[in-house]
């Protein structure tokens, strides 16, 4: 009888980011486990303040030692970018893990992930082990495959983990296009001959664009838009903006420039350094001739120059958010400037892309965006590319990944339609775990994943921080002084109230001074009642106070006592 294969899931399901799971062998102090990604999610605009969202480390943490790689599928942040944090200490594995954590993956997904890493100075605590198309690694108790995927970044990879299991086959982000910019193209025919060979026990899929019918068009479409534009364009200044990852788009817009005569200079610094590793790698071909510092752009004429921006997201510190707001450095708009925002609002990202483009309008440049023209094409794959890879794979069991809960049931319907038995197809959430043994597939525990707030520091926010800052952003809050005689149990000063967010004071005089008086009698009650304890009367100031706000306003501003002894 085979050892059991478990699959535990820390993040990416119910949300779109934190993409983190587990396969794992063996039982007790002989487990040895592969993670598949490490990513971070963008903060909803309910998490005031908070700057990234991690999946929760404590599980990889209590198994650090039993760690023995982490698999990377590509290069995007949703994928690679919480490994940084991963490798740090407390709420990471760098102070628990007794050697380096070798981390595999492309050459270009290993590289992106680098950057960040060695700004945090964590380099010396990862071995990066890059792999090629169709490579087979031994890891621990696992083969496992890279197979070729044609994703919105190049170099990206279907994980076949080979286990005594059997195949466990992780899709990555994919889409099947059939004309990709670098000619690389999703490796059907690998899959389908893992499918008839050898059988695959379990697929685990993108589900991000299963709501969507049809197929997703292909990245070489939307080279011929920028074309035309661009050809549109001529004596106007271009600034393209797009994911800093997305090589294949910088590629387009590349073309589209020199073809028309342009210099190109990039903006904004992940922008440059991708652009420079793109070239070492030989994945973006630029020459050299073509390519202008962005402090040099005045030295051109509008017509004879193209940027290419980060900040396609709206990220309020980003370099197109910047030049928005006119306090970009190297840049300002001018009337004769097109945009072109060649991309997509990630979900949650839309009313800051909505602010930038607004921001761009009122500073006399043109808009172009993907609600005008098709200056875009989705990574990942559509409902009718979905069912086309499960008639390939035929899997005995299959487990949506890689979406919101939407997406997820979208992604499971396909999967019956498909053929898979509706008691085999499987919907999971973070934290669940998956036990596959030779008698099926079947959820036997959950651990901790919860989310893990970045804010400056990792991890020094939790939910209850959270929940104050929303009461605070929606109500404001209230601060009420007094300073009391304990001896004499008398109100020496005060009470003294001062808010913000709750009304404007010099607006209220009359609303605070009766607020004023209805605590103090409620102070004065409680010391003639023979209350002397602080935290005694702080609540009676609290809930007095409280009760008058709730009364006269409506409202529930966050209510600080502040009471003092002499």
């Amino acid at each position: 009888m085979a050892e059991p294969v478990r699959l535990v899931f820390l993040g990416g399901l119910g949300e779109i980011g934190r993409n983190c799971m587990v396969i794992e062998h063996g039982r007790g102090d002989d487990r040895e486990l592969v993670m598949i990604d490490c990513g971070l999610m963008f903060p909803d605009a309910d998490m005031h303040g908070i700057d990234l969202v991690l999946p929760d480390f404590t599980y990889l943490r209590q198994n650090a030692n039993r760690i023995r790689a982490l698999v990377v599928t590509h290069g995007h942040e949703d994928h690679v970018g919480g490994i940084q944090f991963l490798l740090r200490d407390e709420h990471g594995i760098g102070d628990v893990r007794d050697r380096p954590l070798p981390v595999y993956g492309a050459k270009l997904s290993l590289g992106l992930a680098r950057n960040r890493i060695d700004e945090a100075g964590l380099g010396h605590r990862i071995e990066m082990i890059a792999v090629d198309d169709g490579e087979v690694v031994d890891i621990g108790p696992f083969g496992v495959e890279f197979i070729a995927v044609t994703h919105s970044v190049p170099h990206a990879h279907a994980i076949a983990v080979h286990t005594d299991q059997g195949v466990i086959l992780h899709s990555g982000d994919y889409k099947l296009d059939l004309t990709p910019v670098d000619g690389r193209r999703t490796d059907l025919a690998r899959i389908g001959q893992l499918a008839a060979d050898q059988g695959i026990r379990v697929l685990l899929a993108d589900s991000t664009n299963a709501e969507e019918h049809g197929h997703a068009p292909s990245e070489s479409s939307v080279g011929g838009v920028l074309r035309s534009l661009f050809a549109e364009q001529q004596g106007r200044r271009i600034i393209t903006a797009s994911f800093a990852s997305h090589l294949h788009r910088i590629q387009q817009i590349a073309d589209a420039a020199v073809a028309t005569g342009r210099k190109i200079a990039t903006l904004g610094l992940s922008m440059r350094k991708n652009v420079r590793l793109g070239r070492d790698l030989g994945v973006l071909s630029i020459p050299e001739s073509a390519l202008i510092d962005v402090e040099d752009l005045d030295q051109y004429e509008p017509g004879e120059v193209c940027v290419i921006s980060t900040g396609s997201q709206g990220e309020p510190m980003s370099a197109l958010a910047l030049l928005a707001r006119g306090e970009n450095k190297f840049v300002k708009l001018r009337e004769h400037d097109t945009v072109i925002l060649s991309s997509h609002a990630i979900p949650g990202n839309e009313s800051n892309v909505n602010r930038v483009m607004d921001g761009l309008l009122r500073a006399g440049a043109q808009v172009v965006h993907s609600g005008i023209a098709d200056v875009h094409a989705t990574g990942h794959a559509q409902a009718d590319e979905i069912k086309t890879y499960l008639s390939i794979v035929g899997p005995e069991w299959y487990v949506p990944v890689h979406g919101e809960y939407r997406h997820l049931m979208a992604n499971a319907r396909l999967g019956e339609l498909m053929g898979v038995e509706h008691s085999k197809v499987i919907v999971c959430e973070d934290g669940d775990v998956l036990e596959l043994s030779d008698d099926g597939l079947e959820a036997v525990e959950r651990v901790p994943a919860g989310y893990l707030y970045v804010d400056g520091i990792v991890g020094d926010v939790g939910q209850g921080v959270l929940r104050d800052r929303r009461v605070l952003a929606e109500e404001g809050v209230v601060v009420v002084v007094v300073t009391v005689d304990v001896q004499s149990g008398k109100v020496i000063t005060g009470p003294e109230i001062i808010t913000r967010g709750w009304v404007y004071a010099p607006e209220a005089e009359d609303l605070l001074d009766e607020a004023c008086d209805t605590v103090a009698e409620a102070v004065e009650r409680a010391l003639a009642e023979g209350v002397r304890d602080v935290e005694a009367l702080e609540r009676d100031v609290r809930r007095a106070a409280g009760k008058f706000v709730n009364e006269r306003t409506r409202r529930r501003p966050m209510i600080v006592p502040v009471v003092m002894e002499t």
